[in-house]
């Protein structure tokens, strides 16, 4: 329920929680918008919707997502956002759900959908995160994204902690690889990033 991303917190809860049942969440709800409330600079993720272990979104899992997006947007919090094997549903969710004058930053956590989201996502002042699978010589249409992805959109993730997952530096030596850059041309360029996503 809790992230440390870099110094700021985020609450909220993941889709996959929504799997264990058909309610049981609206006290967990509560403390979300209670622990954003008590701590103004913690946004508000990682949430979204999942098509990757579940074949349906259900009526649970949607409504726990649009509840917790306008938290943000009440509060005027940043976003941290899931939505594998549905990145469609969940650009569009938050296209007709943000309201005029919301400017804070989203981030597209491992997004892995073909570029055609590229341009909604910028107009959402959204960022796109690459993760491990750049690491993947068989993932080419995830690595044609990656050299698609504008160059003020990009950031780089491990998803996993230190012990169990690719190093930061490998991920990202390989992203400067494919995108025709030096390693401290990106170093600077996602540096620059992530200090903009995270004092907004």
């Amino acid at each position: 329920m809790r992230e440390l991303v870099v110094g700021r917190d985020f609450f909220g809860i993941h889709p996959w929680r929504t799997l264990d049942g058909e309610g049981g969440l609206d006290r967990e709800m509560q403390e979300v918008r209670a622990a954003l409330e008590s701590n103004q600079s913690a946004g508000v993720g990682e949430i979204g919707l999942d098509r990757l272990k579940t074949r349906e979104i259900s009526k649970l899992m949607r409504e726990v997502f649009e509840t917790q997006l306008k938290f943000a947007f009440e509060l005027d919090r940043p976003l941290v956002l899931h939505g594998a094997k549905c990145w469609g549903d969940v650009v569009r969710t938050v296209r007709s759900m943000r309201p005029e004058g919301y400017s804070r930053p989203i981030l597209f956590h491992g997004f892995s959908r073909s570029g055609g989201l590229l341009p909604d996502i910028a107009a959402l002042n959204g960022y796109v995160s690459v993760g491990p699978a750049v690491l993947n010589d068989h993932a080419t249409n995830y690595r044609e994204l990656v050299k698609a992805i504008p160059s003020e959109m990009l950031l780089v993730e491990t998803d996993r902690t230190s012990e169990d997952g690719a190093p930061l530096c490998d991920i990202l030596a390989k992203t400067a690889e494919l995108r025709g850059v030096t390693f401290k041309e990106l170093e600077d360029a996602t540096d620059a990033n992530t200090d903009a996503f995270f004092a907004a």
